[in-house]
């Protein structure tokens, strides 16, 4: 399953009891609701990095931010990710969601989360007092100015029923305070789901909201993790449980029309290969077809698990928290599901992909590697991709036949090598450019028997500890240790890792 990582004083709990949370620095005026059809990713708040910087260089607007959860069982009193260093105020990315929102943008704090959720740190399961738990929302609320609460519900918590009634009850408590402010709040449940819509658990829990009088705004799918050991269309999954999720609704609010049921829906994908393995993958072209289905049928939200998963640095691997394990562009799903936020009334601006099948290949000096390039249209229409290769080693000639494609066509690389081509490994970059930008490719060759010049630098060893600006070889390439590091193998660390490739030797 995902990884994650995640006492109101008296006066804020006397302060809850009476409908008025005094805690935060913000004010009772409302925020600026959410567009009727929002994209909000989930950004993972441990990391480090900046919501506003990413929320900038990916296009996302708005961000589910995870997760906030209590530091220990018992505790009433969330931090984000649990971290005591990381407590709800200003100092804590308060100047990140202050800047989203100036941009037209906002966030969803999101309490819970896998790891939350088996531990009792989830706030509804470890604190027992319902006024503390809405004087903790509360606060999340007045604190960064924000008009949605996400709730994710998953494994022990769907259990613990004490834990879904206060929590329901606190959200009632809640929308009572900030209807007498006359501010709007929105709350949304993330669920798991199977392939025909949430289970017996889930639909539980969304039955309690409704005998507690707790409004809830949008019911969020996990359309991904499904392990039931099943072939899967993943796009077609979510539909069909997207659709089991409009029955059961329209039983709990029969007063509703189907479009006032599609509205509740939100859909949250994991692009690429998800936590049970490639057997349940979300590609590009799933993507694209979950984006035309949302906009016809209407519903509130779109967003996938996370933001720093929406690149292809780690093609042919499992699930992780920073790359997809498919081949893709930095971004490419955050391109394709922008447009769905104000209405998803505007195709998405032409783009494309590049890819290599295979991406590397083993040849003995004098040989010749081909591979081919694939094209496929990922947003708006098809245009014409101009083709280019660099990186080739002194000893290998590059070809590409043909050189131009329409995006959905395909060309095949050739890289020949001679005698004198040195042994090793050697990344060669294959790059499209069109109109609307350029997406590039890799292709590992590793060349033996070869004649030519070896690497110079001393040979990587596991054991041995680098400091930064030493160079060593690997696999036919020079490197240089960024900082200190130990047994980290060039070429695994990505492109923000320990080991910058000074390219082949």
């Amino acid at each position: 399953m995902r990884s994650f990582r995640a006492a109101l004083t008296a006066a804020a709990t006397a302060a809850a009891s009476v409908g008025l949370a005094l805690t935060g620095t913000g004010t009772a005026q409302a925020a600026t609701p959410l567009p009727a059809h929002v994209f909000a990713p989930y950004f993972e708040a441990w990391t480090g990095e900046s919501p506003a910087a990413l929320a900038a260089q990916s296009g996302a607007k708005h961000l589910t931010m995870a997760f906030l959860q209590t530091a220990s069982k018992g505790s009433c009193t969330p931090y984000w990710n649990g971290d005591t260093d990381m407590p709800v105020a200003a100092s804590t990315f308060g100047s990140d969601i202050k800047t989203i929102q100036s941009n037209g943008g906002d966030v969803i704090p999101s309490f819970g989360g896998y790891t939350a959720d088996t531990t009792g740190t989830e706030i509804a399961d470890s604190c027992t007092d319902v006024q503390q738990i809405a004087a903790a929302y509360e606060k999340v609320i007045t604190t960064y100015d924000i008009s949605r609460l996400d709730m994710d519900i998953e494994v022990d918590s769907l259990d613990n029923t004490a834990g879904i009634d206060r929590r329901n009850k606190a959200i009632k408590l809640v929308q009572d305070w900030a209807a007498a402010n006359g501010r709007k709040v929105e709350i949304s449940y993330t669920l798991p789901t199977t392939t025909h819509g949430p289970g017996d658990t889930g639909v539980a829990l969304l039955r309690n909201a409704v005998s507690n009088g707790a409004r809830i705004d949008v019911v969020n799918l996990m359309t991904f993790d499904y392990y039931d050991n099943q072939p899967h269309d993943m796009a077609k999954d979510t539909q069909t449980a997207a659709q089991g999720l409009v029955d059961t609704l329209a039983e709990l609010y029969p007063g509703k029309t189907s479009a006032q049921l599609w509205s509740m829906v939100g859909v949250t994908e994991m692009p690429g290969v998800d936590d049970f393995g490639p057997a349940e993958t979300f590609t590009l072209a799933n993507a694209t077809t979950v984006y035309n289905w949302a906009v016809s049928k209407g519903i509130n939200t779109l967003s996938f698990w996370a933001l720093q998963r929406d690149n292809g640095s780690c093609p042919g691997g499992a699930a992780a928290d920073n790359c997809s394990g498919i081949q893709q562009n930095t971004w490419d799903f955050t391109h394709i599901f922008a447009p769905f936020t104000g209405g998803g009334s505007t195709q998405p601006t032409n783009d494309f992909s590049v890819a290599l099948s295979p991406d590397s290949g083993t040849v003995t000096a004098g040989k010749s590697a081909t591979a081919t390039v694939k094209t496929a249209v990922t947003a708006g229409q098809a245009q014409t991709v101009n083709l280019s290769v660099s990186g080739a080693p002194a000893g290998v000639t590059a070809s590409l036949s043909p050189a131009s494609v329409t995006a959905g066509g395909s060309a095949t690389l050739t890289l020949a090598t001679t005698s004198a081509t040195a042994s090793g490994t050697y990344h060669v970059t294959v790059t499209g450019t069109s109109a609307s930008g350029s997406h590039s490719a890799r292709y590992a060759l590793t060349v033996t028997g070869g004649s030519g010049n070896q690497c110079t630098a001393a040979p990587w060893a596991k054991d041995k500890v680098y400091t930064g600006d030493q160079q060593v070889s690997h696999k036919g390439h020079t490197w240089k240790a960024k900082w200190w590091t130990t047994g980290e193998e060039p070429g695994t660390t990505g492109e923000w890792g320990v080991w910058q490739d000074l390219g082949p030797c």
